[in-house]
Formats: C-alpha cells, sequence, structure tokens
C-alpha cells in the first residue's frame, strides 16, 4: 500500500475530513486529523445536513457507518408555503422514502465519526498556520509554536482554507448572497405559530427575492436561514452589519414585511443571529503540479459552492470515498499519481455540484421567483 510505513496529515475535522481518516484506517494507515475546535464539545454553526445516495450515503456505506446514520437521523417531509403561510405543496416522510436523504445535525454526524476512529486520531485546538517542506518530510506549524510533520498532507478544513495556497493562488469569489440563520431553542413554546406551521417538516416559503428555509428538528432547536441578494449597502467586510442583533433584527422585520405574522413572530423569536455572505472557489483551472510533496484537497477546501442544491457536504464526502479507494489501491506507483488521478476525477463532478448550486441561487433570488412556478 502507498501509504505503508507513511504518516498522513489531515487538516480539519469536518464531515469530509473524519471520513477520509475513517476510511483510511480501516486500511491500516497511519492517519492524524487536526482540527481547529478547542474539544469535541465545540457546537458547530448550521443546519442540519442530508446526506444524498450516490456520494454520501455510499461513502457512509465503505466507512461501515451507513445504519447508524439512518439510526441518528431523521426523515423529514417538506412542506412548501407563500408568503402568507398558505400551503402550496405537502411530501410526507414515509416508510418508502425514508432512506432517501434524512436530515442529521452536524454535531452529531461529528460523534458518529469520532466514535468510528481509534482513540486520539483527532487532536484538538490545532490551527494549523503554515506548511514547510524539510527534508522530504512536510513540517506543520500551528499556533503557540506546535509543530509535526508528515509524508502526505490534506486539506479538509473549510472554505477558507490557508493550504490551499500551496496548490493554487486562485481565490475565494462572493456571489452575491446573504444568508442569515437563527436557532431557537423550545420552538414549541418561543415560535408557538410557525412551528405548528412546520407540522414536522422542513418548510420552505419564498417571495420577492426572499427565501426561508427552516427546520423545526435541529437536535431540540428550529434553525432557519433566510437568503436573499446582499444590498449595495451591506459590504462583505463590514462586521456590524453581521453583529448586531438588532440591526439584523428591524432590517428582517423591514424586509418582510408583507408576510404573514407568523413569519415575523420568528425573528422576534431569535435573540441571536449568524449572518455570512455566500462564497465559492472556482474550480477553472487546474492545481499546480510542481507541489515538493504529496499534498491535496478535499471538501469545501477544494471546491466551496453556495449550499443551493444540497452538494457541499455530499460531494466533500465523495472526495473521501475517491481518494481513499486511490491512496489505498496498489495499480498506483506513488502517492502523486494517486492524487492526480483524483483531482481529475473530482474536478469534473465538483464542476457540475457547483453548477447546479450556482444555477439554484441565481434562480431563487429573482423577485419573481416563487414555488408556485416550480409546482405548476
Amino acid at each position: 500500500m502507498l501509504l505503508k510505513n507513511k504518516k498522513t496529515a489531515i487538516i480539519g475535522g469536518g464531515p469530509a475530513g473524519l471520513t477520509l481518516a475513517r476510511l483510511l484506517q480501516q486500511n491500516g494507515a497511519d492517519v492524524t486529523v487536526y482540527e481547529r475546535d478547542q474539544d469535541p464539545q465545540a457546537r458547530i454553526w448550521g443546519g442540519t445536513l442530508d446526506l444524498h445516495k450516490g456520494s454520501g450515503q455510499e461513502a457512509m456505506k465503505k466507512a461501515g457507518l451507513l445504519d447508524s446514520y439512518y439510526t441518528l437521523a431523521l426523515p423529514m417531509g417538506i412542506i412548501m408555503t407563500d408568503e402568507k403561510g398558505e400551503t402550496l405543496f405537502t411530501k410526507q416522510a414515509t416508510p418508502k422514502n425514508q432512506y432517501d436523504n434524512p436530515e442529521i445535525n452536524r454535531n452529531v454526524l461529528r460523534n458518529m465519526l469520532l466514535e468510528s476512529l481509534t482513540s486520539n486520531t483527532v487532536i484538538w485546538d490545532r490551527k494549523c498556520t503554515g506548511l514547510e517542506a524539510l527534508d522530504g518530510k512536510w513540517l506543520l506549524h500551528f499556533e503557540n509554536g506546535i509543530q509535526e510533520t508528515a509524508d502526505l498532507v490534506i486539506g479538509a478544513n473549510g472554505g477558507m482554507s490557508q493550504v490551499r495556497s500551496y496548490l493554487t493562488n486562485i481565490q475565494v469569489e462572493d456571489t452575491g448572497t446573504m444568508i442569515i440563520q437563527g436557532d431557537i431553542p423550545q420552538p414549541e413554546t418561543e415560535c408557538p405559530e410557525f412551528y405548528q406551521l412546520c407540522s414536522g417538516k422542513r418548510l420552505m416559503a419564498a417571495y420577492e427575492g426572499n427565501l426561508l428555509v427552516a427546520n423545526p428538528n435541529n437536535n431540540g432547536m428550529l434553525t432557519y436561514g433566510v437568503i436573499f441578494k446582499r444590498p449595495e449597502e451591506w459590504s462583505v467586510h463590514n462586521e456590524s452589519y453581521f453583529q448586531d442583533t438588532s440591526l439584523i433584527r428591524t432590517f428582517l422585520l423591514e424586509r418582510f414585511s408583507d408576510w404573514d405574522d407568523g413569519f415575523k413572530n420568528l425573528f422576534r423569536s431569535t435573540f441571536s443571529f449568524s449572518c455570512l455572505p455566500t462564497r465559492k472557489f472556482p474550480l477553472d483551472q487546474p492545481w499546480n503540479d510542481n507541489r515538493p510533496l504529496p499534498i491535496t484537497l478535499i471538501g469545501d477546501a477544494a471546491h466551496l459552492m453556495p449550499p443551493f442544491a444540497g452538494q457541499g457536504v455530499n460531494t466533500g464526502l465523495l472526495d473521501a470515498l475517491i481518494l481513499s479507494e486511490k491512496l489505498t489501491n496498489a495499480s498506483y506507483d506513488s502517492l502523486e499519481t494517486a492524487i492526480t488521478s483524483y483531482e481529475t476525477e473530482m474536478f469534473i463532478y465538483a464542476r457540475e455540484a457547483q453548477l447546479a448550486s450556482n444555477t439554484n441561487e441565481i434562480e431563487m433570488r429573482q423577485p419573481d421567483f416563487s414555488f408556485k412556478q416550480l409546482i405548476h
């Protein structure tokens, strides 16, 4: 095996990085994951994830974790409404479709993956600050002056990955869309009208360039996202827009002034918001071939995309599956050739996923977009 007597360092303990570690350990590889979070209890921002057949679920199956995923995930229906809360379309969760793409909380998924790894695989509180090729190995630099070595480095540390700079000079691009997320604990009592409207399903509503997506069952919380084209006066770098809760609440109430009171009460019941622009990392050009030592990227580090086709995490898990197969395939004569084969495939399916996401993003933020168009 190519990884025999070699040490693999995975930078980042998200779904893709942990899944890759699991798949490599199944083949006897020496793998360490370096994660910047303080500990496993650190809460992961974001809504639930749904793993797709043919990508995310296929990776779970190869990792021997598909049944665990089905046990921990929640099959959910979908309800689409207009701005007045009138139902346009409903899809029920049934025994027939319950395994199609059930929703799982991000922290629950992380814990499931962590429990599948050998002890001490993940080193916490390790933010990578740089890499250096030294004496035939990678020297990894972390905050507080800590250093480690590895024969192979895999960047799995998210859309703003610093590891990416060792493969390409291409920069992340802002797509012009904003997402405001709110979390409401105990939604049955804090926003009962909206909670009842969801009826246990994921709710989606759109009107005049505003899209709202809500999940009433995110590990005990109701999590929602409001998606819209960023106003011109909002600077991506102006942190005051993203941290002032009263400013964001006022903005949402004004923007949703024509919506039913159930939606407005949702915003009034939210005491903290997360606000961020959406970005993508284009795959227009191949990465550098003159790498001093074996290194590659997976997940958002490799192909950051807006979350409007449900492809982000699934593409990352597909990366983990394919890269692990390449690295443990005896037909490759070197780590470099295995990595090249992986990247050739990844560029193709990741571009397709990005295109689907970009297309949906442009369509959904149009002023005349409505779910009525999709239904009729």
